[in-house]
């Protein structure tokens, strides 16, 4: 197995472990990312995850040596969008070439980057809810070099960081991106020291998980889905969706905080 998972409590730590190739993604790999990724997210026990590259590299990318074999009837039906097996959360879809990046997961993701995160790598890491980035590492649309296009993503969720003249710009370079400008430019939240991306990354999770997981998923998955909807849909998308967690959490939170917890910012007395 090239993917492992090592669980503390509500975080998962999802760890693609195939560093002999820097973790570019084979469809062993991409099949093991996606049914990970899934279990994840149908796991009541879990909050949120944390996902990683083991030895020194994130992604890099799909795994040329397997492209060199495909042949014209390419994309095969295995990876089309009408073939896979209903399970919900996008999984009603059949997985991407680099694995879960069709999938829509009801809980949040985030990345942890060590060293390159290129081409379907970065589609990867953008695919994440957000990214900590080691202060030596890096994006790219490497994959320019070679004519393999951004089919995991890449062209759909990058303009939605950044902006659509910066997206084209990085899409149409393929240059690389090191992480003090990921961060400049919206490509990542958090920069490290080397070597800090996980436990830097593990840490917010843990912070993320402690909160009333109801309000967490619904505030989450308003802010995604929102996205170009008309202002008055969008509105009235947070209100369905909020109803439900004023109901499971904020009543009870409220009484927390009424008997004293929680006061004047303090994030660690709420419970």
């Amino acid at each position: 197995m090239t993917v492992r998972i090592e669980k503390a409590g509500p975080v998962w730590t999802v760890i693609h472990d195939r560093p002999q190739a820097r973790n570019a993604m084979d469809p062993q790999s991409a099949k093991d990312l996606y049914d990970a990724f899934l279990e994840f997210d149908a796991d009541d026990s879990a909050a949120v995850a944390v996902f990683y590259g083991e030895g020194g590299a994130f992604c890099a990318g799909w795994d040329l040596k397997y492209v060199s074999t495909l042949d014209l009837k390419y994309p095969n039906a295995e990876l089309d969008f009408s073939t896979a097996t209903p399970r919900g959360n996008g999984g009603d879809i059949a997985r991407a070439p680099m694995g879960p990046s069709r999938l829509e997961l009801d809980k949040p993701v985030i990345a942890a980057i060590e060293g390159p995160a290129v081409a379907g790598g970065m589609e990867l890491a953008i695919w994440a809810d957000f990214r900590v980035m080691a202060e030596d590492a890096y994006m790219g649309v490497y994959c320019r070099r070679w004519g393999v296009p951004l089919i995991d993503g890449g062209t759909v969720r990058l303009p939605r960081l950044v902006g659509q003249g910066r997206a084209l710009e990085l899409i149409l370079t393929g240059r690389q991106v090191m992480a003090e400008e990921c961060a400049r430019i919206g490509l990542c939240e958090y920069v490290t020291p080397p070597g800090g991306a996980r436990e830097k990354a593990e840490q917010l999770a843990r912070d993320i998980a402690r909160f009333p997981q109801t309000c967490v998923r619904v505030d989450r998955r308003s802010a995604i889905k929102s996205h170009g909807m008309p202002v008055r849909d969008a509105l009235m998308q947070e209100w369905v969706n909020g109803r439900q967690a004023v109901t499971a959490d904020g009543v009870a939170g409220a009484t927390r905080f009424k008997d004293g917890l929680g006061r004047h910012g303090d994030f660690d007395k709420i419970w």
